[in-house]
């Protein structure tokens, strides 16, 4: 091979190797946003169920146990599915939330939906921090 070709040949891969590195990390970043954007928008939607059917729970308990359930399911498949250690702590915190809110659902008192709403926003923090 000519000299003439084999340089910027060499430069070429010595740019590749170097640039396909960057490339994963906006790849991995990227799709950090995207899985955070999908479990954002999952949440969100079972949150505002939760809320409407605590709001409803004097006339239909049962839809509140079924909104908190989904919320659950929904947090440990995302939890499963997501590769990123601070989503999934920030996922662990709001199941700890929804535990708390499904106990006293359970023991007939009025749920506190503040840290629900809180750890939800921490979630938020991780996803856009």
């Amino acid at each position: 091979m000519p000299q003439s070709i084999a340089r910027p040949a060499t430069l070429a891969v010595a740019g590749l190797i170097a640039i396909l590195p960057l490339s994963m990390v906006s790849c991995s970043a990227a799709q950090k946003a995207l899985d955070c954007g999908n479990t954002a928008v999952r949440i969100t939607g079972d949150i505002a169920d939760v809320t409407k059917a605590y709001n409803n729970a004097s006339n239909d308990a049962a839809a509140a146990g079924t909104a908190l359930q989904k919320l659950k399911n929904d947090l440990d498949q995302l939890g499963k599915n997501s590769k990123d250690t601070d989503v999934v702590k920030a996922l662990n915190d709001l199941n700890t939330q929804v535990d708390k809110v499904q106990q006293a659902v359970d023991g007939k008192q009025i749920p506190d939906l503040g840290p629900l709403g809180d750890a939800a926003g921490n979630l938020t923090k991780v996803c856009t921090g």
